[in-house]
């Protein structure tokens, strides 16, 4: 077959066919891993004299993987356990990780336990982030690392061979060719491509590991055989095994470092683009949110029936638990993300980032306040509905015990008062048909107050848009209107017994005695169960006091009353006397009331049965308000806690912000362990949510023991979390800039001793003035001009203001020395060698395809410049990748 081309150059790219998903669970992957780390693992301790059999095993107890770090890293471990217990084996392998951790690695679902336990998906993925962070993290190439770095290393090393299209790390490598054209294109002498076989895979794969193992020291760590019965090799196992090949042939030619720093410059110009866009879409999604969220905060329709309310409080709920922490900490982000763009953009000597109309930080920020003005407005609109429909169910329930109890007493009194009986009647008959009419005009009075109470409660539900208020306005107007016929026909009857009365002369003393005084009795005795079986709502202790207090009262009237009613009782007793003494045909009934003996009897007996029933429901109300007052006490206490908590935390952020208290590691050293204080606080953040939750539930509407509210509490915390966030991030922007522009910590000390100086007052950035003073005191001449020049570097968005950061970005711009330039010359030095020009083919030739095309669109402009066409010397060179700056 063909070999080695170097004309092929540009055939390594062709795109390969898309790999079928499902294969990616072949189960043949772990055997492929086990065998490939096994060995990796061992080519490293074997130069400290000892190796692993089984991978998931002889890591348990900590040793050789503490061994395994110190022997590929150079650096020296803590000290291990040598105890077998599981609390030694975990300590050791705790120690491992915390090392892996502390090299910038962060390790997803991988714990200790799981490793002592023998998870060998946990220790398999364990090996492979240590392989990818020692072995392929640092391989750079062109300003690529890692993975792709290592992935177009081997394109470029293999481009030049006929049937090798290396385009990732697993199907690419079946035909055994790739390893073959990496070793060949180094160590030519090694191999004979020329002989291999496309359609031999097994001869070509064991002859690169054959070759490999003997005469470049890679250990054997795949099998031919393993690779060609697999649908796809598993990638980990050949991303191992070919950085060994990398690390081997690591030599670079000086070119290739030209090239490497070009690159950078084109990496950083189109990492900043993507950060660009990334911020451009963040920002886009939180807006969308926030605009899809306050119509739901805002729609005020209500609802007839307290279930649904309280579930349109439990969805505000879960709004607040589930739905707006991811945001607040996206928004958080997206002001660290903006920050760190702006600081590399000023350390690239590029203009500040200025986001899309209408997605400034400002402009999210005012559109968070309307949210949470919003939210505000949307709880509080949920409280009052609430209370207007606990309300409303209480005053409903009222108006049917009224209305079913005067419909009751109203039942037959229109017939009643419609009869005749006057006409035939006898003269004792008469008279005692007036005295019973009067009496039932008496009666007829006493009612008047419940139906004024009645019409005023169905009143009150219209006022408070009741949602059946029609059928309560219905009801309520046929009892007017009965009530209003009642008392035509009863002046009627009145007229006609009247006119009947000249003609009568008897009456009967101690009947009317009786009608007068049992008719209000009954109506006492109706009133007293009425009020004593009314629902009662009380929101406090002292209300229920009230209602337990007027209990009271009530219950030392009944003496009296039982007086009341035994004189009563003697009324009638003494009527029966003369009927017997006499033998007075009077029918055995009371003509002037309808009210008997034993009806009296009756509900004084459901009076004194229905007393203890209302003692028994004061004090279940009573038992309920003390728990709710303890509730209150529980939640100020903790909010009179945690509110200063905050505030003195906010307060301290601040001082640590702007002193010069040690180096910025210090400073960044203390401002986390801030941090983790305050998350390590959130449990009880999440207590005081747990007791507001209660106080929630159990209908609680004020609290006279804390002026803190959970809203209070929420934003407080919401706010700390954001500023210590983005005062750390500034402090870590301070100390990129220190180590990007060569900055000493006592230059950092000065420029912050001015700065805190000039900050009259005291907010952490001084205004134009101020920050012009500052100047002046440090040497600077400048007029107006070149005053509004500075401020447009210092302050891009003209806010009027200049922040630490933007200020020694400013003073060490004025100090930097001109490396960047040195090394921008001596890459084109490089690359041009001595014709002091570089051509566009050999941009071509010498970088990836997709930066050399970004390269010469930027340089595209400046083409024709130069004596040579199609060429760039070193001037219009530099000002393509950088601008007209000062390079």
């Amino acid at each position: 077959m063909d070999h080695y081309d170097p004309q092929q150059t540009n055939d390594y790219m062709q795109p390969e066919e898309d790999w079928d998903r499902d294969l990616l669970l072949d189960p043949a992957w772990e055997k492929q891993q086990r065998k490939t780390f096994t060995a990796w693992c061992n080519s490293h301790l074997r130069k400290a004299g000892t190796q692993i059999e089984n991978i998931e095993e002889d890591f348990r107890d900590g040793l050789k993987l503490m061994l395994l770090l110190e022997v590929i890293s150079g650096e020296r471990l803590a000290k291990p356990e040598r105890g077998k217990m599981r609390v030694h084996k975990i300590s050791n392998v705790n120690k491992a990780l915390d090392f892996i951790a502390s090299k910038g690695v962060k390790l997803v679902s991988i714990g200790a336990e799981e490793i002592v336990d023998g998870n060998v998906k946990m220790t398999l993925g364990m090996i492979w982030t240590i392989i990818l962070r020692f072995a392929i993290q640092d391989i750079s190439v062109e300003e690529t690392s890692a993975k792709e770095g290592l992935l177009l290393w081997c394109q470029r090393k293999t481009a030049p061979y006929k049937n090798v299209n290396i385009q990732n790390f697993h199907i690419s490598w079946k035909d055994g060719l790739g390893f073959c054209a990496l070793i060949h294109r180094h160590r030519p002498e090694l191999i004979d491509y020329g002989k291999l076989r496309k359609d031999d895979p097994l001869t070509n794969l064991n002859t690169a590991f054959d070759v490999a193992e003997k005469y470049l020291d890679i250990p054997k760590m795949l099998d031919a055989e393993d690779i060609i019965g697999t649908l796809r090799p598993d990638e980990k196992a050949i991303m191992t095994y070919v950085s060994c090949y990398y690390h081997a042939f690591s030599g670079a030619q000086k070119a290739e470092t030209a090239a490497n720093r070009i690159c950078k410059v084109l990496a950083v110009n189109q990492e900043n683009e993507q950060l660009m866009e990334d911020y451009e879409k963040l920002a886009s999604d939180l807006l969308e949110w926030i605009r899809r969220t306050i119509p739901w905060l805002e729609n005020r329709a209500p609802e007839n029936t307290m279930q649904a309310m309280q579930q349109k409080l439990e969805d505000f709920r879960d709004y607040r638990r589930l739905h707006k922490p991811p945001k607040v900490q996206e928004k958080c982000q997206l002001e660290i993300n903006f920050n760190t763009l702006q600081t590399k953009l000023r350390l690239s000597n590029r203009p500040a980032f200025m986001p899309s109309e209408g997605k400034m930080v400002s402009d999210i920020n005012n559109a968070w306040g309307g949210l949470e003005q919003a939210e505000k407005g949307y709880e509080e609109w949920l409280l009052n509905e609430i209370r207007r429909l606990e309300r409303l169910d209480h005053l409903a329930e009222k108006f049917r015990q009224k209305a079913s109890i005067h419909e009751s007493w109203t039942d037959g009194k229109e017939a009643m008062l419609q009869q005749k009986d006057y006409e035939t009647a006898t003269l004792s008959e008469i008279k005692a048909l007036l005295k019973k009419h009067e009496a039932f005009e008496s009666d007829l009075a006493a009612h008047q107050d419940r139906v004024e109470q009645i019409a005023a409660i169905a009143q009150e539900l219209n006022e408070l848009d009741y949602y059946d208020s029609p059928s309560v306005n219905a009801r309520c107007q046929k009892i007017c209107d009965q009530w209003d016929n009642l008392g035509a026909l009863t002046q009627k009857r009145r007229e006609a017994l009247e006119r009947t009365e000249k003609l009568l002369e008897t009456i009967d003393q101690l009947y009317l005695e009786y009608a007068k005084r049992a008719a209000p009795f009954n109506n006492w005795m109706e009133g007293a169960m009425e009020d004593l079986q009314d629902t009662f709502i009380v929101h406090t202790i002292e209300e229920i006091q009230g209602l337990t207090t007027a209990h009271e009262q009530f219950k030392a009237t009944l003496p009296d009353a039982d007086k009341e009613r035994q004189a009563i009782l003697g009324i009638h007793n003494e009527v029966s006397k003369i009927v017997q003494t006499y033998h007075v045909n009077m029918a055995g009934t009371n003509p002037y009331t309808t009210i008997t003996p034993q009806e009296i009897n009756g509900k004084w007996e459901h009076v004194r049965q229905l007393v203890p029933r209302r003692d028994q429901a004061l004090m279940e109300e009573h038992a309920r308000q003390q728990q709710n007052e303890r509730l209150r006490k529980q939640f100020g206490a903790q909010a009179n806690v945690i509110g200063p908590w905050i505030q003195t935390k906010m307060e301290e952020i601040g001082r640590i912000s702007i002193e010069m208290h040690g180096t910025l590691e210090d400073q960044l050293n203390h401002l986390r362990q801030y941090e983790k204080s305050i998350v390590n606080y959130k449990p009880k953040i999440d207590q005081l949510e747990g007791d507001h939750q209660q106080i929630q539930e159990a209908l609680i509407f004020d609290n006279k023991h804390t002026n803190y509210t959970m809203e209070h509490i929420r934003v407080g915390w919401e706010q700390l979390l954001t500023t210590i966030a983005r005062t750390i991030n500034e402090v870590e922007n301070q100390i990129l800039t220190r180590d990007a522009k060569g900055i000493s910590q006592e230059q950092m000390n000065e420029f912050r001793a001015s700065f805190n100086h000039f900050d009259r007052k005291k907010t952490g950035m001084m205004d134009c003035e101020d920050f012009r003073a500052c100047l002046i005191s440090m040497g600077y001449n400048m007029g107006e001009a070149e005053f509004a020049r500075i401020m447009s570097i210092v302050d891009p968005n003209r806010l009027g203001v200049v922040t630490f950061q933007a200020f020694i970005d400013f003073m060490s711009r004025e100090t930097a020395d001109t490396d960047t330039a040195d090394q921008v010359m001596a890459s084109f030095k490089i690359l041009a060698g001595d014709k002091n020009y570089i051509t566009v083919d050999e941009l071509r030739r010498e970088l990836p395809p997709d930066q050399a095309e970004y390269c010469i669109a930027r340089m595209a402009p400046y083409n024709g410049r130069d004596a040579v066409p199609g060429a760039l010397d070193y001037m219009s060179f530099s000002t393509a990748l950088y601008g007209e700056s000062d390079l």
